[in-house]
């Protein structure tokens, strides 16, 4: 167990990351058989190797939204404008 406190963007961090690297992986997977000659995949596994910028997108909020909790003061609530 960590005593780290959970920050706001933590879970779009992990989600990305999976979502990272299931396109990595398939990316992989349809680029492979075009270097070894082989039959490419179907058109399905290349949609699914697009769900890498995705992931990478995901992430990059998940930091931002993170840092912004970090950056606002402990004990001062937000302000709305007005």
């Amino acid at each position: 167990m960590t005593t780290e406190t959970k920050q706001p963007g933590d879970a779009l961090v992990r989600v990305g990351a999976i979502l990272f690297l299931v396109g990595a992986v398939a990316t992989v997977a349809t680029v492979a058989p075009l270097f070894l000659g082989l039959a490419p995949l179907p058109t399905a596994a290349y949609f699914v190797s697009m769900v890498m910028p995705l992931g990478f997108g995901v992430a990059l909020v998940g930091l931002l939204r993170s840092a912004r909790a970090q950056r606002r003061p402990a004990g001062r609530p937000v302000q709305s404008a007005r």
